[in-house]
């Protein structure tokens, strides 16, 4: 089911600075005041941290986010995924969550290039090393 909310131009042009430009380490997308449209709410610095993308999730609140998560395989080489979260506490209002629920499909189908995709309801569904364990699978 769609919702009928936009993807505003600006999501595409952060994701892609993310992507190809590696201008930005993580970003966090919400609806506007109206529920029209999704747009960018903030952009994280390549120096940002795990821990920094983690406080940006609001305890109440839904949001989407991409994530660029580096890791290290057991053999020593780097990778890097590109993970979207789609983030939907569990004490956040259910209007709120049906209306992301619903929306999160426009967003997903524009973002071209996502390795890998994390649901989380509460903390520990986002934490480092469960998302870790997600995005290390089958490489």
């Amino acid at each position: 089911m769609s919702s009928g909310v936009g993807v505003n131009p600006q999501c595409l042009e952060a994701y892609q600075e993310l992507k190809l430009g590696k201008k930005s380490k993580y970003i966090i997308f919400t609806l506007s005041k109206d529920n029209t449209e999704i747009v960018v709410e903030k952009k994280g610095s390549l120096t940002s941290t795990y821990d920094d993308f983690l406080a940006d999730l609001p305890e109440q609140e839904c949001r989407w986010a991409v994530y660029d998560f580096d890791f290290e395989k057991d053999d020593g080489g780097k990778r890097s995924k590109i993970t979207f979260y789609s983030w939907s506490p569990d004490d956040s209002k259910v209007k709120q969550k049906m209306l992301f629920a619903s929306s999160k499909d426009a967003l997903r189908r524009s973002l071209v290039g996502i390795a890998a995709e994390i649901q989380g309801t509460d903390f520990s569904e986002v934490a480092h090393e469960s998302v870790l364990d997600k995005v290390s699978r089958g490489n």
